[in-house]
Protein backbone atom coordinates (compact mmCIF):
# COMPACT_ATOMS: atom_id res chain seq x y z
CA UNK A 1 0.00 0.00 0.00
CA UNK A 2 1.11 3.68 -0.92
CA UNK A 3 1.70 6.01 1.81
CA UNK A 4 -1.49 8.33 1.26
CA UNK A 5 -3.61 4.79 0.96
CA UNK A 6 -2.12 3.98 4.92
CA UNK A 7 -3.14 7.58 5.88
CA UNK A 8 -6.58 7.19 4.23
CA UNK A 9 -6.97 4.38 6.21
CA UNK A 10 -5.58 5.53 9.48
CA UNK A 11 -8.11 8.18 9.09
CA UNK A 12 -10.96 6.17 8.18
CA UNK A 13 -10.02 3.87 10.84
CA UNK A 14 -10.12 6.77 13.89
CA UNK A 15 -13.56 8.33 12.18
CA UNK A 16 -14.99 5.16 12.49
CA UNK A 17 -13.82 5.03 16.11
CA UNK A 18 -15.00 8.46 17.38
CA UNK A 19 -18.71 7.66 15.86
CA UNK A 20 -18.69 4.34 17.56
CA UNK A 21 -18.03 6.32 20.57
CA UNK A 22 -20.48 9.05 20.14
CA UNK A 23 -23.16 6.51 18.93
CA UNK A 24 -22.56 4.20 22.13
CA UNK A 25 -22.82 7.58 24.66
CA UNK A 26 -26.00 9.08 22.59
CA UNK A 27 -27.86 6.06 22.54
CA UNK A 28 -26.57 5.04 26.08
CA UNK A 29 -27.84 8.78 27.75
CA UNK A 30 -30.19 9.85 25.38
CA UNK A 31 -31.85 6.92 23.24
CA UNK A 32 -30.75 8.74 20.20
CA UNK A 33 -28.48 7.33 17.39
CA UNK A 34 -25.74 9.41 15.99
CA UNK A 35 -27.88 10.00 12.56
CA UNK A 36 -31.08 10.69 14.88
CA UNK A 37 -29.09 13.82 16.85
CA UNK A 38 -27.53 14.58 13.82
CA UNK A 39 -31.29 15.11 12.21
CA UNK A 40 -32.07 16.94 15.39
CA UNK A 41 -29.43 18.84 14.83
CA UNK A 42 -29.25 20.13 11.23
CA UNK A 43 -33.55 20.36 11.34
CA UNK A 44 -32.90 22.96 14.63
CA UNK A 45 -30.47 25.06 12.02
CA UNK A 46 -32.70 25.13 9.18
CA UNK A 47 -35.32 27.48 8.53
CA UNK A 48 -38.61 27.07 10.75
CA UNK A 49 -36.77 23.75 12.33
CA UNK A 50 -37.86 21.96 8.80
CA UNK A 51 -36.56 20.66 5.96
CA UNK A 52 -38.07 18.44 2.99
CA UNK A 53 -36.97 14.51 3.48
CA UNK A 54 -35.06 14.75 0.11
CA UNK A 55 -32.23 17.53 1.25
CA UNK A 56 -31.98 15.94 5.05
CA UNK A 57 -31.60 12.38 3.53
CA UNK A 58 -28.32 15.26 1.59
CA UNK A 59 -27.33 16.72 5.00
CA UNK A 60 -26.50 13.10 6.37
CA UNK A 61 -25.44 10.92 3.43
CA UNK A 62 -28.18 8.49 3.61
CA UNK A 63 -30.80 7.47 1.26
CA UNK A 64 -34.31 8.80 1.01
CA UNK A 65 -35.47 5.22 2.64
CA UNK A 66 -33.46 5.67 5.62
CA UNK A 67 -34.16 8.93 6.37
CA UNK A 68 -38.28 8.03 5.67
CA UNK A 69 -37.44 5.03 8.42
CA UNK A 70 -35.34 7.42 10.81
CA UNK A 71 -38.27 10.47 10.83
CA UNK A 72 -40.61 7.55 11.22
CA UNK A 73 -38.95 6.48 14.46
CA UNK A 74 -38.85 10.17 15.30
CA UNK A 75 -42.03 11.14 14.84
CA UNK A 76 -42.68 8.06 16.97
CA UNK A 77 -41.17 9.52 19.83
CA UNK A 78 -42.47 12.97 19.58
CA UNK A 79 -39.22 14.85 18.23
CA UNK A 80 -39.90 15.09 15.18
CA UNK A 81 -43.18 14.92 12.65
CA UNK A 82 -43.82 14.96 8.62
CA UNK A 83 -45.71 17.76 7.36
CA UNK A 84 -46.83 18.13 3.50
CA UNK A 85 -45.39 21.08 1.43
CA UNK A 86 -48.23 23.57 0.84
CA UNK A 87 -47.16 23.91 -2.90
CA UNK A 88 -46.33 20.38 -3.62
CA UNK A 89 -48.47 17.68 -1.60
CA UNK A 90 -46.12 15.30 -3.44
CA UNK A 91 -43.35 17.06 -1.30
CA UNK A 92 -42.63 15.97 2.80
CA UNK A 93 -41.05 18.06 5.36
CA UNK A 94 -39.27 16.87 8.58
CA UNK A 95 -40.04 19.33 11.38
CA UNK A 96 -38.66 19.35 14.50
CA UNK A 97 -40.72 19.64 17.76
CA UNK A 98 -40.19 21.13 21.04
CA UNK A 99 -39.55 17.65 22.21
CA UNK A 100 -37.57 17.53 19.70
CA UNK A 101 -35.28 20.54 20.21
CA UNK A 102 -34.95 19.73 24.08
CA UNK A 103 -33.86 16.42 23.70
CA UNK A 104 -31.76 17.65 21.37
CA UNK A 105 -30.57 19.99 24.10
CA UNK A 106 -30.39 17.63 26.79
CA UNK A 107 -28.20 15.28 24.47
CA UNK A 108 -25.81 17.85 23.13
CA UNK A 109 -23.54 18.54 26.43
CA UNK A 110 -23.07 14.55 26.86
CA UNK A 111 -22.37 14.51 22.71
CA UNK A 112 -19.57 17.59 23.09
CA UNK A 113 -17.92 15.74 25.72
CA UNK A 114 -18.06 12.05 24.11
CA UNK A 115 -16.59 13.98 21.04
CA UNK A 116 -13.42 15.52 23.02
CA UNK A 117 -12.71 12.58 24.40
CA UNK A 118 -13.09 10.47 21.40
CA UNK A 119 -11.00 13.42 19.46
CA UNK A 120 -8.48 12.89 21.62
CA UNK A 121 -8.12 8.91 22.41
CA UNK A 122 -7.99 8.35 18.68
CA UNK A 123 -5.81 11.60 17.26
CA UNK A 124 -8.74 13.55 16.20
CA UNK A 125 -7.71 16.81 17.46
CA UNK A 126 -4.48 17.24 15.12
CA UNK A 127 -6.51 16.61 12.42
CA UNK A 128 -9.28 18.94 13.20
CA UNK A 129 -6.40 21.64 13.89
CA UNK A 130 -5.39 20.78 10.53
CA UNK A 131 -8.82 21.54 8.73
CA UNK A 132 -9.28 24.67 10.91
CA UNK A 133 -6.03 25.71 9.57
CA UNK A 134 -7.40 26.07 6.03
Amino acid sequence: MSKKSDSWLRLIHAVANVEAELGEVLQGQHGLGLSEYRALQILSRSAKSELRMQDLATHLRLNQSSVSRMVERLERGGLALRDLCPDDKRGVYAVLTDKGRSRLGDAQPDYEKALNSALKGHGGEELLKFIDAR
